[in-house]
């Protein structure tokens, strides 16, 4: 005779943990949903969440997603993932999300080169908060209106709106790279300067302009590029063709310009270092692909994107995001030089 099938162990409830620890159902939701601070007891929060291990227990995100009318999803908007930066970046915001049971939709320029547009009809619905790039800003005007936490990516800190920022502290790092080349002796310059309108170039270019102010016999030219190597190309073979005393070292804005400047001195048959130092900015791949590899400042992008979701996570749980500019990083290479004793004119 076949023995009836034995009914399934039923799964353990919030119900079943707060039985346990002998508090609420209202306070195991608080606790293993990262909201107890202030209203919770850092020692009965700890009770429930052995309480909750020991008996298997795991809430069910879907339905309390539903019930609390919210989604667990954040929207980084960057304005190009061809970019190995923002591509690191949402490595790191990504990682941290998933740390806290959210997901990170990511929503790049169509083209990768400009703003986004129109990430989602309804974004209240869709989100939970945004996370947005500087470089990327004119697509939040998709999202006004839609009430929803936002956090800003290297942005001006003057500026109203967002709820937190993560700024990195590349005045610093364009302080440092402009330092290391005086030190080497370099007095005339081209900042090869981004052509994208946004605060982190802005202040890239002021650092560059403040390092140089009230060191004798400096000059500097600045000639604005596209972020793209043909750009850079173009840009640093015109600075080099003009009229008097060659400059010898070029400051880019970034990896991916300064490559450009490389393949312009090549043609106007220049060595890099000897004849010409060139810098870059972010420390991307590209830095050690070339010959010989940049000098470039390091950005650490990962945590950008990490503290970038903190600091979201942070205003939707009601507490202060952490402050302060992430340090950058001086790494030299082999494309900077002490400047020839006899420069070509």
């Amino acid at each position: 005779m076949t023995s009836p099938a034995q009914p399934a162990p039923s799964r353990p409830t919030s119900r079943d943990v707060a039985r346990a620890v002998g508090v609420s159902q209202a306070t195991v939701s608080l606790v293993l949903g990262g909201k107890w601070r202030g209203r919770v007891s850092s020692a009965t929060a700890e009770r429930v969440r052995e309480a909750a291990h020991e008996l298997g227990y795991r809430p069910n995100l879907a339905a309390r997603n539903l019930r609390l009318g919210s989604t667990r999803t954040a929207l980084l908007v960057v304005p190009a993932l061809t970019n190995e930066f923002f591509a690191r970046v949402y490595t790191g915001a990504a990682a941290v999300a998933a740390e806290h049971g959210f997901g990170v939709v990511l929503y790049p320029s169509p083209d990768g080169t400009g703003p986004a547009r129109d990430p989602f009809a309804s974004a209240r619905a869709a989100l939970d908060g945004v996370i947005a790039s500087s470089m990327a800003a004119d697509a939040l005007g998709a999202l006004h209106g839609a009430e929803l936490p936002l956090v800003m990516l290297d942005s001006d800190p003057s500026a109203p709106g967002p709820a937190a920022r993560v700024n990195l502290d590349v005045a610093d790092g364009m302080r440092q790279m402009t330092e290391h080349l005086l030190a080497l002796g370099h007095r005339r310059f081209v900042h090869l300067a981004s052509a994208v309108d946004t605060w982190t170039f802005a202040v890239r270019a002021e650092a560059v302009r403040d390092a140089l102010r009230g060191v004798p016999g400096t000059e500097v030219r600045t000639v604005p590029a596209a972020l793209d190597v043909r750009a850079g190309h173009a840009a640093a073979e015109r600075a080099l063709a003009l009229p008097g005393p060659r400059p010898t070292a070029i400051v880019c804005d970034d990896d991916i310009l300064a490559a450009g400047a490389c393949k312009a001195a090549r043609r106007l048959g220049l060595r890099v270092p000897d004849d010409l130092s060139v810098t870059g900015f972010d420390d991307l791949a590209l830095a050690t692909a070339v010959e010989p590899e940049l000098t470039t400042v390091r950005l650490p992008a990962e945590q950008v994107g990490e503290r970038g979701m903190s600091a979201l996570l942070a205003v939707l749980d009601g507490r202060t995001a952490e402050t302060g500019s992430l340090p950058v990083h001086l790494v030299v290479r082999g494309s900077s030089a002490p400047p020839p004793s006899n420069p070509p004119a």
